[in-house]
């Protein structure tokens, strides 16, 4: 089946479902507010055919195709799948602002500049738990640091006591911040496994190609792992757990997605 086929109508359920839930977000201030069974629900039709597409360019016959663009809409594809199934029993919809659109791009990248990087099918189940685990473990730390980024521009509202606007829509502080931690529990326990799947089943992570990223892993896991015993031993929380969320996330993203740009767009460089 042509790809375009797929990715248009999978692009069109993601704008669709983030400008839903935008007017539902914004729209509370003149009182026309969207359903919100709607914009969740073009958010899974999107979910839905992004699936088949992604069906279509990873999982190949030889191979799993995790080159960088289709890396890329695969976490995309994750995150959102995480985001619009806790959104069902939590107010994490809003995310999808920033998160929606985001995933569409990572479709138009994936079509227009086509990357090859394959994983054996016969590759041991161990490295194929760490990429599974791995991907994960990325996925909740990017809905944790979009909620970081929520959360700061609540508070900065709120500390300059203008807590009108679209502000007033996202629900109570301190049910963001639980949530973001949430989050980042998860994702830190994730994290923490992928490192341990890496050491186990991979044959040298400080070999040339991988030190960068397993060195810059470990200091993500470092950086989470600070936060997290701050948040027990000290309470932290405002705008310090937004500082140190955000750097975890930049850190962690430069250890995957920086180290295939490298490797794969700059360096072109490719497995034989």
């Amino acid at each position: 089946m042509n790809s375009t086929i797929i990715a248009v109508p999978a692009i069109a359920f993601y704008l669709g479902s983030g400008l839903l839930i935008g007017l539902r977000l914004f729209g509370r201030l003149s009182g026309r507010i969207p359903p919100r069974a709607v914009g969740i629900a073009l958010g899974f039709a999107g979910v839905l055919m992004h699936a088949v597409l992604l069906y279509q360019s990873v999982f190949t016959d030889s191979g799993l195709n995790l080159g960088f663009f289709n890396a890329a809409s695969l976490v995309a594809w994750t995150v959102v799948l995480l985001l619009l199934t806790s959104s069902i029993g939590k107010p994490v919809e809003n995310l999808g602002i920033l998160l929606l659109p985001m995933a569409a791009l990572t479709i138009v990248l994936e079509l227009k500049y086509p990357s090859t990087r394959l994983l054996d099918p016969s590759s041991p189940w161990g490295l194929k738990t760490h990429v599974l685990i791995s991907m994960l473990a990325y996925s909740l730390l990017t809905l944790a640091s979009v909620q970081a980024v929520l959360l700061s521009i609540q508070d900065h509202h709120l500390r300059h006591r203008r807590p009108g606007g679209f502000v007033r829509a996202l629900p109570p502080l301190q049910t963001m911040e639980a949530l973001m931690f949430e989050l980042i529990g998860v994702g830190f326990f994730l994290l923490s496994l992928s490192l341990l799947s890496g050491f186990m089943f991979l044959e040298d992570m400080f070999a040339q190609r991988l030190v960068h990223k397993t060195v810059l892993s470990i200091l993500a896991w470092v950086v989470f792992g600070t936060l997290l015993w701050g948040r027990y031993r000290f309470g932290w929380r405002g705008r310090t757990a937004i500082m140190w969320t955000l750097s975890g996330f930049v850190v962690l993203m430069l250890a995957y997605f920086g180290s295939k740009a490298v490797i794969e767009l700059i360096l072109g460089n490719r497995p034989r």
